[in-house]
């Protein structure tokens, strides 16, 4: 939760940068501002879906434990034929 409200005071600082940046006529600090408010963005939405698979895998962790499970077999296949 703390890194959502994170992301949004990010989002608005980069709002606020754009902003000056186009009231002082500074190119590099408005696309600064928009860069910095797309990241929040992408680590706002990150973080949400995070969350959700933390939500679903504690209601119902089986399928979570048998997809984990399948990858360290594959990976196990993988990584253990190329040592001939």
């Amino acid at each position: 939760m703390y890194d959502k409200a994170k992301d949004k005071v990010e989002e608005f600082a980069g709002k606020g940068q754009e902003a000056f940046g186009k009231a002082t006529d500074d190119d590099s600090l408005t696309l600064e501002g928009k860069i910095r408010q797309k990241a929040a963005q992408a680590s706002y939405t990150f973080n949400d879906y995070v969350d959700s698979v933390k939500e679903k895998t504690s209601k119902d962790p089986v399928p979570a434990l048998l997809i984990a499970g399948g990858v360290g077999f594959l990976l196990a296949k993988i990584l253990g034929s190329s040592r001939r």
